[in-house]
C-alpha cells in the first residue's frame, strides 16, 4: 500500500518541495533575527562611540533603551522557545 499510495502523490512532489524550502528559508530568516550577537555587537559600538565622543549621551540613552529592548524581545523569544 505504501508503494501505491507514494505513486499516487508522486504528482505532488514539486510542491511538497517548495514547502520545505519555504519552511527552511523561514526557519534560517527567524534564527537570524533572534541571533541576539548583533545587537550585544551594537551596544558595544554605541558605547566605544560615546567614550570617544562621536555621540552625546542623550542619543546613546535613546539608542542603548531600544537595544535593550531588542535583547529582551529575543531573550523572551529564546526562552518561549525552550519553554
Amino acid at each position: 500500500m505504501g508503494l501505491l499510495n507514494h505513486l499516487a502523490t508522486l504528482p505532488l512532489a514539486p510542491v511538497r518541495g517548495v514547502a520545505w524550502v519555504m519552511e527552511r528559508v523561514v526557519e534560517t530568516a527567524e534564527n537570524e533575527y533572534y541571533d541576539p550577537a548583533p545587537v550585544e555587537r551594537e551596544l558595544a559600538e554605541l558605547e566605544r562611540a560615546l567614550l570617544a565622543g562621536e555621540i552625546d549621551e542623550e542619543t546613546f540613552d535613546r539608542r542603548e533603551d531600544e537595544l535593550l529592548d531588542r535583547l529582551e524581545e529575543i531573550r523572551a523569544h529564546i526562552q518561549g522557545a525552550d519553554g
